[in-house]
């Protein structure tokens, strides 16, 4: 039993890595099945467009889908109209307060399409196909051979490995090409985020123990009230189904009111002048949120973006 509870343990320290990984694993299948079942390159004139389109399309699609199931993308959303009277405020407000978690989530959306990607192109059927089809090709090739016989046995390469005899060494060198990418698309996401870590780190407006507490405090405040919505909730269905079938006067019952769900639910700013470890402690240490809304200096740091996403396992990674 003590063993499964270490387990469950490392699996919650590191639920972000391990769902990363999840995620790499099912797209890295997801693609094996595309490029084994499904890609058929017509070796055709459509061969640029076809493999383009395998290569690229589920990309776009995993990157969408990756701002669906974040649950930070919600948190920002949800209500912003209303509250800013229409969509209209002041842009660059606006863009202070919501550009770096659209940025946070952009990256978090971009670990699955890149992956998608890196492992097509290690592959090389999608890149061949395209390659095959693409003026640039054509041009380097045919040049000295004789234009339109020789762009149809190019279209061929793909489907015929024999015509590596007509035209040596085309199928190797466009299978290196796509493999090349592959390991410059890894280097360039790997170094991205080293340097993206480096400078969040170097940027934090607290020490390294108290950031490590504040994620202690974040996950501790997020069970709590999650346990503490689910009991409130639970209590006023009760008061109200018993009000409605046995006829009796509704007890009181204290619950939040709009304005107050309102406050807790607005992002995170930090203040160098005050110690707030989110925003429902904001919320309660300020009056019941008198003093809620961000004032000139506040910010939103590296560093502290685990802030607003405790709560994204709800949705996704």
């Amino acid at each position: 039993m003590e063993k499964l509870h270490g387990m469950l343990d490392i699996c919650i320290r590191h639920q972000t890595v391990l769902g990363y990984s999840l995620v790499s694993l099912l797209t890295v299948a997801s693609e094996h099945i595309f490029s084994s079942v499904l890609f058929r390159c017509p070796c055709s004139s459509w061969n640029l467009l076809y493999g383009s389109v395998f290569l690229l399309v589920p990309a776009l699609i995993l990157f969408l889908l990756g701002f669906v199931v974040n649950a930070r993308t919600w948190h920002l959303l949800t209500g912003i109209c209303p509250r800013r009277k229409g969509c209209r405020s002041d842009p660059k407000e606006t863009c202070t307060r919501c550009c770096p978690v659209l940025s946070q989530v952009t990256a978090r959306a971009a670990v699955a399409p890149l992956t998608w990607v890196a492992v097509a192109l290690f592959r090389a059927s999608f890149y061949e196909c395209a390659a095959s089809g693409s003026s640039p090709l054509k041009n380097l090739v045919c040049s000295e051979k004789g234009g339109e016989a020789c762009q149809e046995l190019l279209f061929q390469i793909p489907c015929n490995e024999k015509l590596s005899e007509k035209i040596p060494g085309e199928l190797l060198r466009l299978q290196a090409q796509s493999q090349l990418l592959g390991w410059l698309v890894i280097t360039v996401t790997v170094t991205g985020y080293l340097i993206a870590t480096c400078v969040s780190h170097c940027r934090s407006p607290v020490s390294y123990l108290q950031l490590k507490f504040w994620k202690i405090y974040q996950q501790k405040e997020w069970e709590l009230f999650e346990t503490k919505a689910k009991e409130h909730a639970t209590r006023l269905a009760e008061i109200n189904t018993n009000a409605f079938f046995e006829g009796t006067n509704q007890e009181q019952f204290v619950t939040p009111s709009n304005e107050d769900w309102w406050k807790i639910s607005s992002l995170y700013t930090f203040s160098s002048q005050e110690q707030y470890y989110s925003t429902l402690h904001k919320y309660v240490k300020t009056n019941r949120g008198n003093s809620v809304r961000p004032r000139e200096g506040d910010q939103n740091p590296s560093g502290l973006e685990f802030v607003d996403e405790t709560n994204e396992s709800e949705l996704g990674f």
